[in-house]
């Protein structure tokens, strides 16, 4: 509980930092975190959690295993276009708007509108209430994901953990960006981010007694999980990361996804020993 609560709520409070960072100065530094934590979704992914649910499952449960995976990554697509569409349809209002784009953290650019300053916050405090619903969902998710882990050990756990943690942060900055665009305090747009932490350890119980009771259940809840990172990493982490192609960023960008997974690979090997 202790470990979903961290991936939850410390990844919001570490996210704040940002904030208070000059313009100039985290714009160098987010993409960084959105490089190492794609390098460390893979691992915790294909170095982790596949392999235990691999040998949990057993060379009868292998195609079991795959089929699993296919069927969490269509699960994952589905999810990210509700969100999409939720997020659209906060944004634009009238079939003559442009969709929104979004930015490598997830956040979505503002369309160009010809309302007033009254639909503008509106459209904002909307943009505002949806953060907070989709992050307490996201945060649910990820905290069955971390109880699915720890069910398999606590090495497992702890790394999962540590790759979500990885992924929220630049996450929870565009989130919290959001909610003072949409008129909030800091203070108060703060204690909202962290509140929907508490999401993810509701979700961690749910998952560590339901699976608990259905211990055969875990390796292919573990093989989901790992469906979601690597989703997560290749669908909405990689392609914000070629926005930026010149040789010295691309360099970097290898660099650090390769940090990341070097990360999760010694943690993994000092865990064996």
């Amino acid at each position: 509980m202790l470990f979903a609560a961290f991936g939850g709520i410390a990844s919001a409070a570490f996210a704040v930092v940002f904030l208070w960072v000059r313009d100039e100065h985290s714009v160098l530094i987010l993409p960084h975190f959105v490089s190492f934590a794609t390098g460390a979704l893979l691992g915790a992914a294909l170095l982790a959690l596949l392999p235990e649910a691999i040998a949990g499952a057993g060379p009868a449960g292998a195609h079991a295993i795959g089929f699993t995976l296919i069927a969490g990554l269509g699960v994952f697509f589905v999810i990210e276009k509700l969100v999409l569409w939720w997020h659209a349809h906060a944004h634009v209002h009238g079939a003559g708007a442009a969709a929104c784009p979004q930015h490598a953290d997830g956040a979505l650019e503002e369309p160009v509108t010809h309302h007033g300053p009254g639909h503008s916050h509106a459209r904002d405090h909307a943009s505002g209430v949806l953060v907070l619903v989709g992050d307490s969902l996201h945060n649910a998710l990820d905290g069955a994901l971390i109880a699915a882990a720890f069910l398999g050990s606590a090495q497992l756990g702890a790394l999962t953990t540590f790759a979500v943690a990885a992924h929220e942060i630049p996450h929870r900055v565009g989130d919290f960006a959001i909610l003072v665009q949409a008129g909030l305090s800091r203070r108060r747009a703060l204690l909202l981010n962290l509140a929907t932490g508490v999401a993810s350890v509701l979700g961690a119980v749910v998952a560590y007694f339901g699976l608990r009771e259905t211990q055969q259940a875990l390796p292919y809840a573990l093989a989901f999980a790992a469906a979601g990172f690597l989703y997560i990493a290749v669908a909405g982490l990689i392609p914000g990361l070629h926005r930026r192609a010149d040789p010295r960023t691309s360099a970097i960008q290898v660099m650090l996804i390769a940090a990341g997974i070097a990360v999760i690979a010694g943690a993994e090997r000092l865990a064996g020993q």
